[in-house]
């Protein structure tokens, strides 16, 4: 594997921040570019990034922050090209602005990518119309829960207005790009951590439809949440970023974490960025910076120990809920990954939503509020 990463900024001049022995432009198969909505749509770096990779799959995904093998970075498109020596790829795409029947892009999974030598999916999904826990488990019945599947929710910086995907054109609302890894030689490995410290009771999801809690118990969801969060229930719901759920489906299923997107005052319910189910088992969390920057290491050390040689290449996708609460600590967190990496180099972005396999275990989630580290290297 041969890597190329530039930057383009708002002249649409480039920067080369890192290429490999012997790269060539002419021979990259694909290209992941990541800057934040405003930029992109002021940019169209399409036409660019076509000129200069011209054989290439081009992949764009709106942001809430890039990430770079030096740094994070705003304000500038952070665009890495891969040359695959031996493995190769196919790529399908939707636009659920138009067909928004998750089982549709089921279909064109099942029809355009499987095949006995598929190893791996990674998915880069628009965040307006999705529903991202139904995008996972529909990817998941597709390949029956035998593949590992990565990705993350596009994202739009704090704005929350549109977010935008776009294969081989100037990326646009409402589409989901599912790229395919195929080939004996390639190989990947997986972290994901959150961090965050559970407080309070178990409790059991009495009533929920899809990703809107109403009731906890015997109790209405808000009221239980204010109750828990005192003086921080007046800044609803922007301080819920810093007291998200870890949601069980079952007592015995591994946890993920749930951030809550908003909150309805007559119906006493919450609405978050991934699926309550009813009978499931919840409880409450908070953060604590040092331990959010520790699992940054420990998702990096997982994803990194999973390989048997140094990789080529880390994707990385945090939550902008973590970019929001570390603050001007996050870049913390990038170093925190840094420090593992050794030569590998580094790319992602911060999203509205985290897709990666569950530590231990073989069939991937929807995460919220974590990090997420997809490492990849050829024999």
């Amino acid at each position: 594997m041969r890597l190329q990463q530039i930057l383009i900024d708002s002249q649409k001049k480039q920067e080369v921040i890192f290429s490999s022995p012997n790269f060539s432009e002419k021979k990259a198969n694909l290209v992941l570019a990541f800057g934040e909505r405003e930029f992109l749509e002021s940019t169209l770096p399409y036409k660019k990034l076509k000129e200069l990779y011209p054989e290439a799959q081009i992949v764009i995904c709106s942001t809430s922050g890039q990430i770079s093998n030096s740094n994070i970075v705003e304000n500038t498109i952070v665009s890495t090209a891969i040359e695959f020596e031996k493995a190769t790829i196919k790529i399908a795409e939707i636009d659920l602005s138009k067909n928004s029947n998750i089982q549709e892009l089921g279909l064109i999974v099942k029809k355009e990518l499987l095949n006995e030598d598929l190893k791996s999916i990674v998915v880069l999904s628009e965040g307006s119309f999705v529903n991202g826990t139904e995008l996972v488990n529909e990817l998941g019945k597709q390949t029956n829960h035998s593949l590992p599947i990565f990705g993350g929710i596009a994202g739009d910086d704090v704005k929350f207005q549109k977010t935008l995907v776009g294969l081989n054109e100037d990326a646009t609302e409402g589409k989901v790009v599912i790229i395919g890894f195929y080939g004996n030689e390639i190989n990947f490995g997986f972290g994901c951590e959150g961090g965050w410290s559970d407080f309070g009771p178990e409790r059991e999801v009495t009533l929920s439809e899809k990703n809107v809690l109403y009731k906890i118990g015997d109790r209405f969801a808000l009221d239980i949440y204010k109750e828990y969060l005192g003086k921080y229930a007046d800044d609803l719901p922007g301080s819920a970023l810093y007291f998200p759920l870890s949601m069980k489906e079952s007592k015995d299923a591994p946890s993920v974490v749930r951030t809550i997107l908003a909150i309805d005052e007559k119906a006493k319910s919450m609405t978050f960025a991934g699926n309550i189910p009813q009978g499931s088992f919840i409880r409450l969390m908070k953060g604590n910076l040092d331990r959010l920057i520790d699992a940054s290491y420990n998702a990096a050390t997982e994803s990194f120990s999973n390989l048997s040689k140094e990789p080529e290449l880390a994707l990385i996708v945090s939550c902008v809920g973590r970019k929001i609460v570390l603050g001007n600590r996050v870049e913390e967190e990038f170093e925190a990954v840094k420090e593992i990496s050794g030569n590998t180099l580094l790319c992602g972005f911060y999203s509205y939503g985290e897709i990666s396999p569950v530590t231990n275990h073989n069939f991937c989630e929807l995460h919220n509020q974590t990090i997420a580290i997809l490492t990849i290297s050829e024999n």
